[in-house]
């Protein structure tokens, strides 16, 4: 830290060109950020989409599907609407409801659009399609490209909505804690460096990766909250060493030792979003990528840009004071302090109580994929989609796709007695609906009528499209339809089950029931390894700020008890359906996000608060003095810290995207519980039971001092 301390107060004025510069060759490439973004991010490669490629490059099944949906439309009206669209060429196939009756039920029909390009940029398709029906009352186009492209519509929406809530309130946060504009601006400066700079990363990347319509959301939230906690931190300190030294010593005393600090807490964000890159979903890899990216520039800012801008304004960081701040607020922190230490005993026992208590409803949390529910149901596209679901049923049935490989083929005698028994099989069993084969579809009872029927030339140019349909060299097509959801359990087991019955042919699966049973399988079989990986790492990272066992191994129960209290908050508010809301699930991605997310952020109060009592305790020795004194010292900062980030996060409360908006509140919730009942109240009072235990580390002599053991 002396080396870096020692660069920044000689080049700083370097430095403030050099970021100003990267901030305005980014600012070209992050506002084309939204356009690059498509998707809900629930992709990853597997044996669904293996047989999702094979049934479109091989089978010709559509790669993507939309319906457009008339509602109070005369014939002539959808014959017209149909035809313009099939004048733009964009769908590979049209149905009309004029041609098929089932697609008709009272006032409502719907047409079947299909695309046979998984390729084809959707986005584009989906606002050409709209352009064509021109919003003609009473006509709409759904399916999930078009949802896809109005939930980046409305997460665009939302960030400015959050923005609009938080910034604010986050500015007069700010004068509280400083009093002055100027001090009140720095850290808003360097977040929004951070985030035009990450968003400009990611532009770039996104022409090499797929991006998630939710990163939008994710990132600005997190890198603003993080440079505004780390500036906080770092201005504070700065403000405390002026008083004693001069400018550049200050500075640089800051830099040694809020630095460290700030250093340490990105660390453990840095790894809790790194570790979710082992699940191999899309969008758990993309906030990772975006997180650590964001949680990079957050320091590199905080370290660099943040200081150097501290010694072009001087003194006049107290310039226009609006606010007198309270110097004695240090003491009334003091005298609190000194209360929690008294009773050690009972405050632990009252705030474990709390958090168990807030506990009890994770036991009933219900996890699902958010789909159509994750648009606000304003829009137009979830409204008919909506519609379809309750008059023609419309995914109360879910479809699943077979591939079968057989090395000799399916059209000897064998191959076709194969494909008869596995109808069989199919066919008897109580969930499955409907299954097409050769033999369903030619109303040809067996492989022997099938082989005389074919020795007819006849009947084998009748046979022979067929066939095609179903058997292309070495691989057998059959779909099937299922009575239950593809995102139901029993539609999930049924699909598990399947993949775990030895057949004499390669057997892969497809369709929604498969796609939805590897999302869940993939995150349960790597949440293990994803929160062993944030535990551990997180134990040595503080193992080495602190040199303590216990400081670390406390650190990280009180950070499970308190998500796991913010996991049953969240389930009471939205599972439960209370403050207004409807009674729904928790999106999958939740657990493994806020974790993830806030066991770094919570890190962040836990460094800032321990390593100012680790620099008292290196004075005094006296470990209740350090105790008192470090929460005295630390306690408005991380107060105002905590309530920036609560506002920036939770606003978006009021949004209307409910991943996000579940995203939102979680964090929220989870910094309140800590930097409240976990920070001002468990921390002391452990620090005080535990005593001088709190600095013990094994296989080591003499006694801290000055960031050193002697």
């Amino acid at each position: 830290m002396w080396t870096l301390a020692r660069f920044v107060t000689k080049a700083y004025k370097s430095i403030i060109v050099a970021w100003v510069i990267v901030a305005v060759i980014m600012a070209f490439y992050a506002i084309r950020l939204p356009s690059m973004l498509h998707g809900d991010g629930f992709r990853m490669n597997s044996e669904h989409a293996e047989v999702m490629e094979i049934a479109a490059d091989t089978f010709d099944v559509p790669g993507e599907t939309m319906f457009l949906v008339f509602k109070k439309v005369s014939d002539e009206k959808i014959a017209s609407t149909i035809k313009k669209v099939n004048e733009r060429d964009v769908a590979s196939d049209v149905i009309s409801p004029l041609e098929d009756k089932t697609l008709y039920k009272n006032d409502l029909s719907y047409a079947i659009l299909h695309f046979a390009d998984k390729n084809k940029d959707m986005s584009k398709v989906v606002a050409d399609i709209r352009n064509t029906i021109n919003d003609e009352k009473g006509i709409i186009l759904t399916g999930a490209p078009a949802i896809s492209k109005d939930i980046n519509t409305a997460s665009q929406r939302d960030l400015m909505i959050a923005e609009a809530i938080g910034l604010p309130i986050a500015v007069i946060v700010l004068l509280f804690a400083f009093g002055t504009v100027a001090a009140s601006a720095i850290p808003l400066i360097i977040g929004i460096t951070t985030i035009i700079v990450s968003f400009g990363i990611l532009t770039i990347l996104g022409g090499h990766v797929d991006l998630s319509i939710f990163v939008m959301n994710i990132i600005p939230m997190l890198g603003l909250a993080l440079s505004i906690d780390f500036a906080l931190l770092f201005i504070s300190r700065y403000r405390e060493e002026r008083k004693k030294s001069n400018l550049f010593e200050a500075i640089s005393k800051t830099i040694r030792t809020a630095g460290r600090s700030v250093i340490f807490s990105a660390l453990c964000v840095f790894i809790g979003l790194g570790a979710m890159m082992f699940i191999e979903v899309e969008i758990f890899q993309n906030i990772a990528i975006g997180g650590m990216i964001v949680v990079a520039l957050a320091v590199l800012t905080s370290v660099t840009l943040l200081p150097s801008v501290l010694i072009v304004l001087g003194d006049r960081i107290d310039k226009w004071q609006v606010i007198k701040v309270n110097l004695n607020g240090a003491d009334r922190w003091r005298v609190f302090a000194n209360e929690v230490i008294k009773r050690p005993v009972i405050i632990t026992i009252v705030a474990v109580l709390l958090l168990g208590i807030a506990i009890i409803p994770v036991k009933n949390m219900t996890l699902t994929i958010p789909k159509i529910d994750s648009l606000p149901a304003s829009y137009d596209s979830r409204q008919a989609y909506e519609w379809l679901e309750d008059e023609f049923g419309l995914g109360k049935k879910a479809s699943v796709f077979l591939v079968a490989t057989r090395q000799n083929g399916w059209e000897d005698t064998d191959g076709l007695e194969q494909i008869k028994k596995l109808e069989q099989e199919l066919s008897t069993d109580p969930l499955v609906d409907e299954v097409k084969t050769i033999f369903t579809l030619s109303g040809i009872s067996t492989p022997e009528e099938w082989e005389q029927a074919l020795a007819v030339p006849e009947m084998e140019a009748q046979l022979k499209p067929i066939a095609e349909s179903f058997i292309q060299k070495n691989q057998l097509f059959i779909p099937l339809t299922l009575n239950a959801s593809g995102s139901s359990n029993k539609a999930q087991d049924w699909v598990r089950n399947l993949a775990e019955k030895e057949t004499e042919f390669d057997l892969l699966i497809g369709g929604q029931p498969k796609f939805n049973q590897e999302i869940f399988d993939e995150i349960s079989n790597k949440i293990w390894l994803v929160l062993t990986v944030i535990i551990v790492s997180t134990f040595f990272i503080l193992l080495l700020a602190f040199r303590s066992i216990l400081i670390p191994i406390k650190a990280i129960l009180m950070n499970i008890i308190g998500l796991a209290a913010t996991f049953g908050a969240l389930v009471y508010i939205f599972q439960y359906g209370h403050f207004g809301l409807s009674a729904g699930t928790i999106a999958l991605i939740i657990p493994v996000l806020v974790f993830s997310l806030v066991f770094g952020l919570s890190m962040d109060y836990e460094v800032f608060l321990i390593s100012r009592m680790q620099e008292e305790y290196a004075n005094s020795f006296d470990n209740d003095r350090a105790t008192v004194e470090g929460l005295a010292n630390t306690s408005k900062i991380i107060t105002s810290a905590a309530l920036i980030m609560i506002v920036l996060t939770g606003a978006f409360a009021f949004t209307d995207v409910m991943p996000v908006k579940q995203i939102g509140v979680g964090i929220a919730i989870a910094v309140a519980i800590d930097a409240t009942i976990i920070r001002l109240l468990l921390v002391p009072s452990l620090m005080k039971l535990f005593g001088k235990w709190n600095w013990w580390l094994p296989f080591r002599k003499g006694e801290y001092k000055a960031g050193n053991w002697h």
